[in-house]
This record gives C-alpha cells, structure tokens and sequence, in this order.
C-alpha cells in the first residue's frame, strides 16, 4: 500500500512474530488490523474475497493444511469464518517449529468455539490494535504525552494563565 502511515502495531507484531509461531491481530472494525498485517506478510488468504472466499471456506473445512501452505508469515484473515483453521495453524506450528508463521487477523469471535479444540497457548500470542491514535494520523505532534503528565511531578505545579472572560449565561 502506496499511503500506508506506520503504526505503533507494527513493530509490536514484528517481535511478536519473532517470539512466536503465529500472531492473533484483534481489534474492532476498521482499526487497520489487516491492513497492518498485510505489511509484515510474505503471502495472504482472504478468507471473505468475494471471488475467491467460498473456495477458501470449503478448503478450510475439508483440507485446511492447503490454507496454511505459502511463503511466511502467511496472513489468514477473517480466520474465525472457519474456527477450524484456529487448530489447523496450532499444529503447523507445533510441528515446523519455527517462528513467525502465521498471522491471524479477524474482527470478530467466531460464531461457535465447538470446532477449536485448543487454546493456542505457547504458539499463538494476540495483540490487540486499538483504531489510530493522533500521532500516528498525523494529527498531533506529540509534544503532549498522557504518560510525561501522569508521570511528572511537577506538572502540577506548571504556571497556567488564565483568561478571565465575561461568558453570557
């Protein structure tokens, strides 16, 4: 993507990807999840493309060992519309054994749990995005930092002017 305005994430999925075999993108819609991962992938299955999502979903559901064959990190997204890919990418990593497989990205739970039959705990990490903040828009230059307020004693003790303004009531 010719625009894409890095993202406090993205380095966040970077070490992810190192540390572990798959990465779990959460977030609500629209918060740039797949756009995000879409960055760090060496390939991707769109498991909701309009040409190629059925095709996808039945695969997923008879084979889905096919889904998760591709250059790494392979990015799955919208995963949960097969749950059953959850413990397909669970046993690709334990058995390649390497790091940096897989990234999930979905906006939603899946429908049913019934089909995942395992956690993911140790070989799929999460991280959740949170919808752009206004310095990574380009909305503020970040010389106001919530932390440096909280975190710095004197603040409180900053000199303020105040105006003094007679308001109609």
């Amino acid at each position: 993507m010719d625009n894409y305005k890095p993202r406090i994430s993205d380095q966040l999925l970077v070490d992810l990807l190192e540390a572990c075999g798959s990465v779990l993108v959460e977030g609500s819609k629209w918060c740039g999840k797949t756009t995000t991962a879409e960055q760090a992938a060496k390939s991707v299955v769109y498991m909701a493309d309009p040409e190629d999502g059925e095709r996808n979903i039945q695969l997923a559901r008879t084979s889905p060992k096919y889904l998760l064959e591709g250059e790494t990190p392979r990015l799955i997204d919208e995963w949960q519309v097969v749950p059953k890919l959850w413990d397909a990418v669970r046993f690709e990593v334990d058995h390649r054994r390497k790091q940096g497989q897989f990234i999930l990205t979905g906006s939603a739970v899946p429908a049913s749990r019934d089909e995942i039959i395992h956690t993911g705990t140790g070989r799929i990490a999460s991280l959740l995005m949170r919808p752009m903040s206004l310095w990574e828009s380009g909305n503020s230059n970040g010389e106001v930092s919530l932390a440096t307020l909280f975190n710095t004693p004197d603040n409180s003790q900053r000199k303020t002017t105040s105006v003094s303004k007679s308001w109609p009531i």
